[in-house]
Order: C-alpha cells, then structure tokens, then sequence
C-alpha cells in the first residue's frame, strides 16, 4: 500500500540555512531599507507627537470648560435659593410686624421682635452670600471665556497640523509601505533569533544604525577603533562579528561595496 505523502505544517516549515556571508548580506540590505523608513519618519518630523499634544489640550480645556459650568450652575443655584430665602426672610419681618400692632403684652412684643431682628440677620447674611456667589460667577465665566477662545485657537491649530500631516502622509504612505513590505521579506530570510537582536540594536541606537561598515579602521556607528585582531574575522565572513563599544552589526567595505553596485 503506497504511502500518503505528508504536507509539512506550517510550524514543521524552516528558514533554510544560509551563510554567514549571506546573513550579512541580508542584514545590511535590511539597514539600508529600514534607514530609508526612518527617513520618512524624519521627513515628517514632530507632527504627530504635535497633533497628539493639541488634541491631549483640547480635551483637558473641554474638560476644565466643563467643570467651569458645573461651578457657574452650582453658584446660579445657590443665588436662586438666597434669594428665595430672602423672600421668605422679608415676608415673615412683615408678619411679626403686623402682629406686633396686635400684641396684648410686652413679652409677646420683645418676642416678635426678636424674631423680626433674627429675620433681618437671615435676609443680610443672605444677601453677603449672593454677593459672594455673584463674584464667582463672574469669575468663572470670565475663566470659561478665556478656555473657550483658547480651545477655539487649539482647535484651528489641530485643524492646520491635521492639514500638513496628512499632506505628507499621502505623499509618502506608498513608499513607506513598500519599502515596509520589502523589509519584511528580507526578514523572513534570516532567523528570528538574529532579527530579534537586529531590531534591538536598532532600537538601542541613537540614528537606528544595528549595521554598519568600518570607516577608516572604526565602526561606523561609534567611530571607536576596531582592534586589529577583528579586521581579519570581519573580511572572512565566518562569523558575525559586534562593535565591542556600541554593539552593532560590522561588516567590511568590500561587501557594503558590492551590495551597492
């Protein structure tokens, strides 16, 4: 009975083994393409941390606008209800006095009177608190003025940097994701152990330089000196050999030289 033939799995399927030359090949092919992403990325410059930074301000002023009309709506209350008190305030003062023309004794007068004096303490401290309120109401909508015209001006602000970053995105959006998909490709060529360490000297890096040619017997990332014991491992492609400062990938000239041709 003729055997089934198996179709590997997608976990049973591996990178084949290339050399170390070809692995220095690939990986200095991928700096070059992640170098012309980066560029891209500069091109564009701080728009998006700055169109992040205007909408981050226009929330916290719509936030803070707000919280200045709950404040406005809360002192608008408070002056409702004291005025209310002093209307109360004002109608009992007129009661006790009516009463007071009937009083058949002096106590029922000194009692009425008390009353009309505690009456009119009421309606003044009243009338100080809607004078309090009155200050800060003008206050706070002097504040929600000012956060207005100033979200008005953000707003405007967001609107031109949307503008320009959306300009340079169209402009560049194709390039990037087909030198995008060209880097990805290139990765699928090497083994992930070494792509894991590539995009972390990349990260490390302050210009995102993980592979780089020796300039004038230094590397080409930190201009160190490469001890001299290095030039030979590095021209014989046997091993992949690190700048012992900064940590990144170092290939010689004649192999950069050829990859440009």
């Amino acid at each position: 009975m003729a055997k089934e033939s198996q179709t590997p799995t997608p976990a049973q399927v591996e990178v084949p083994e290339i050399s170390i030359e070809e692995k220095l090949m690939t990986l200095y092919r991928l700096q070059q393409i992640d170098s012309q992403i980066d560029k891209i990325k500069i091109i564009r410059g701080e728009l998006p941390l700055e169109v992040q930074d205007l909408e981050d301000e226009i929330e916290g002023l719509q936030t803070r606008i707000e919280k200045f009309q709950e404040e406005v709506k809360s002192y608008e209350k408070q002056v409702s209800e004291k005025k209310l008190s002093i209307k109360e305030s004002t109608a009992l003062v007129k009661k006790y006095e009516e009463q007071q023309m009937n009083v058949r004794n002096n106590r029922e007068y000194d009692s009425l009177s008390k009353e009309i004096e505690f009456q009119n303490l009421e309606i003044q401290l009243a009338e100080k608190r809607i004078k309090e309120f009155s200050t800060a109401l003008e206050l706070k909508n002097e504040q929600i003025k000012e956060s207005k015209s100033l979200l008005k001006e953000r707003e405007s602000d967001l609107r031109v940097k949307n503008s320009e970053l959306k300009g340079i995105v169209q402009e560049t959006e194709k390039e990037e994701q087909s030198l995008f998909n060209k880097s990805t490709e290139l990765k699928k060529n090497i083994d992930d152990r070494l792509v894991v360490a590539y995009n972390r000297i990349r990260t490390n890096a302050r210009n995102g330089l993980a592979v780089v040619q020796i300039e004038r017997d230094a590397c080409g990332g930190c201009f160190n000196k490469i001890p001299p014991q290095h030039h030979l491992d590095i021209r014989m492609h046997k091993k992949i050999i690190v700048c012992e400062y900064c940590g990144r990938i170092l290939i010689d000239n004649d192999l950069a030289d050829s990859l440009k041709k």
